[in-house]
């Protein structure tokens, strides 16, 4: 029999949890790996130099170091939700409005001492003006950003919205977003983010490797 592929990860990275999401959604069996990122295992950095997680390490020794790379891996093998259905120009927009823009007010404002010149509210200001958009685009699309059933964009945006909100939670409940607060709130209800956040142990070398628990 095959071995399984490993994915190094991290509980809460929110890159290591939409690679989990994909793969736990598509049943591909995979070991874990937990990771504490201040004391990243040789093995990990041999396999990927960098030092970012996820990491998935497939049979043959090649390597999927990207999440969304390991999001698209997973779901060639098995999409039984269709998340690849939606349209790629429209997916990958989002997904680089979230990456990029989004991501740099997410950091700024959730970590303003990393960064220079970092003003937490302006920085949530654009937050905001962002999510607002994909407010209107939910409520347009019926409960997702792209379809009345979540996509590949949702899943590959729904853990740093969610990382934004729990910044400060009694603001972000206050905004006037209430297509994607039910949207968020959904998510984090689902039976597919519930498994994807068991708690494992630090990995060790040596040590038990749970398989990834697939859900739907």
């Amino acid at each position: 029999m095959t071995a399984a592929p490993v994915l190094y990860t991290f509980r809460r990275c929110p890159y290591a949890m939409r690679a989990r999401l994909a793969l736990a959604i598509s049943g591909v069996p995979v070991r874990i790996r937990e990771v504490i990122l201040r004391d990243k295992p040789a093995a990990m950095l041999t396999a990927s130099p960098k030092g970012t997680v996820p990491v998935l390490v497939l049979p043959d020794a090649s390597v999927v170091d990207e999440s969304l790379d390991i999001m698209r891996w997973a779901l060639a093998r098995n999409d039984p939700d269709g998340w690849l259905g939606a349209d790629a120009t429209e997916t990958d927009a989002l997904i680089a409005q979230s990456d990029g823009p989004f991501k740099r007010a997410l950091d700024r404002y959730k970590y303003p001492d990393r960064h220079d010149g970092a003003d937490p509210e302006a920085d949530r200001a654009d937050g905001l003006r962002i999510l607002q958009q994909w407010d209107a685009r939910i409520a347009a699309a019926g409960g997702q950003l792209l379809a009345p059933h979540r996509t590949l964009a949702d899943m590959a945006i729904f853990p740093f919205v969610r990382q934004f909100a729990a910044t400060d939670r009694d603001w972000f409940s206050a905004q006037s977003l209430p297509a994607l607060q039910a949207w968020l709130a959904g998510h984090l209800a689902s039976e597919l983010f519930r498994a994807i956040m068991t708690k494992h142990a630090q990995w060790q070398p040596g040590a038990a490797e749970p398989l990834l628990a697939a859900a739907g």
